[in-house]
């Protein structure tokens, strides 16, 4: 049996390596979607660009601009002199926001009273504009932490704090845990890896098996003494060893060039990665058993990836969807190998934590490759 299995392993291998276009498949991916998800995609608003519409014109309306403009976030790329011109900057989508401070700025503070700052942010992007809004109200409320009142004239300040019932201060103190500096990059490259796994070995394991009916050469093998559940494990195997070179490379290249925070067990990433492969491989099998050509196998991968890849939590958290999609979350086994390479990079989680999401996986994977198996046997005999 094993000499059998040994022989279609090497067969697969050969014929994996020496095709160019499964060359490509095996590492272009991985490739691409690491330099996009690591350079490209970012929810992070480094420097925002703002429009400062000064109608105090005094020594505190310029002292607030300084603050903004030393918080290293902001970057005051216009001063409009208008409303017109302040709807032509959202307009065209020059400014992520207007800063206005209203004429009355330095009189209230003179006379006590609250000083408006009015904050117009562009919608467009909701996430930019949360962040942006977030950012410009830390600026303003340091600003009015750091002001006192003062009866000179020259020194016209007010002190804002927060003060509970029986008079006591209350000092606001925030700390971040497992990502201090809040860098959505920490956030997408280890979700990468899990991506890189299902779509490998998912998109792989099905061409195998549709290239040998296209080329004819399936019935050769099913005529050999080698039996169905052999010719499974030769044609799966290769695509796992893939899959797990894949991720090797992937955390490899989180760790050294990109400096992601690794907290965990490297040992227990492996061990959950070979449980993900077993629904992975699955579904791989499945889709050769559906179809009929390269392209009927591509189509059928993209159907599985795409719906796996938005329900896996790896953009959109899985909390703001509507209760009825959380719930179809729960049949996807991305889902759960996503939140386990997240633990292991971020936390630290050990097996303690991750018990639940590893035991779904083997239940997920023990039925979806036993039903492919199942179904790829019948579909050979």
């Amino acid at each position: 049996m094993w000499e059998r299995i040994r022989t279609i392993l090497r067969k697969e291998i050969i014929q994996m390596l020496r095709e160019p276009r499964m060359r490509a498949l095996l590492f272009l991916p991985p490739l691409i979607q690491l330099v996009v998800f690591g350079y490209a995609v970012t929810l992070d608003v480094d420097h925002a660009r703002i429009a400062w519409m000064d109608m105090s014109r005094t020594p505190e309306s310029r002292a607030l601009r300084a603050r903004f403009e030393g918080s290293g976030r902001f970057d005051v790329v216009a001063e409009p002199q208008s409303e017109e011109e302040v709807q032509k900057l959202l307009d065209r989508s020059e400014v992520h926001a207007v800063v206005a401070v209203l004429p009355d700025f330095s009189r209230n503070l003179a006379r006590g009273r609250t000083a408006q700052v009015q904050v117009l942010l562009d919608g467009t992007n909701s996430n930019t504009a949360s962040l942006v809004s977030a950012y410009a109200a830390g600026v303003i409320a340091g600003f009015a932490g750091d002001v006192t009142l003062s009866p000179s004239r020259n020194q016209q300040r007010i002190q804002v704090n927060l003060r509970n019932a029986a008079g006591g201060q209350v000092a606001p103190s925030a700390r971040v845990w497992f990502n201090p500096d809040l860098r959505s990059r920490n956030y997408f490259v280890p979700g990468v890896a899990a991506n890189i796994l299902l779509m490998v070995t998912l998109m792989l394991t099905a061409q195998a098996i549709i290239r040998e009916k296209e080329l004819g050469t399936m019935e050769q093998l099913m005529v050999t003494p080698m039996r169905p559940i052999e010719l499974m494990i030769g044609k799966t195997l290769p695509f796992a060893l893939v899959g797990m070179t894949n991720m090797l490379i992937i955390t490899g290249a989180a760790l050294l060039w990109f400096h992601i925070p690794f907290r965990g067990n490297f040992i227990l990433l492996m061990i959950c990665a070979s449980l993900f492969l077993m629904p992975s491989l699955g579904a791989g099998l499945f889709l050769s058993t559906i179809s009929n050509t390269q392209q009927q196998a591509n189509l059928g991968s993209f159907f599985i990836t795409t719906p796996a890849f938005m329900l896996s939590g790896f953009t959109f958290p899985i909390r703001n969807m509507p209760l009825v999609v959380q719930y179809l979350t729960y049949l996807n086994p991305l889902r759960y190998f996503m939140e386990i390479v997240r633990g292991i990079f971020l936390k630290g989680a050990g097996i303690a934590v991750l018990w639940p999401q590893m035991l779904y996986l083997t239940v997920y994977g023990v039925i979806i490759l036993g039903l492919s198996a199942i179904r790829f046997r019948k579909k050979l005999d």
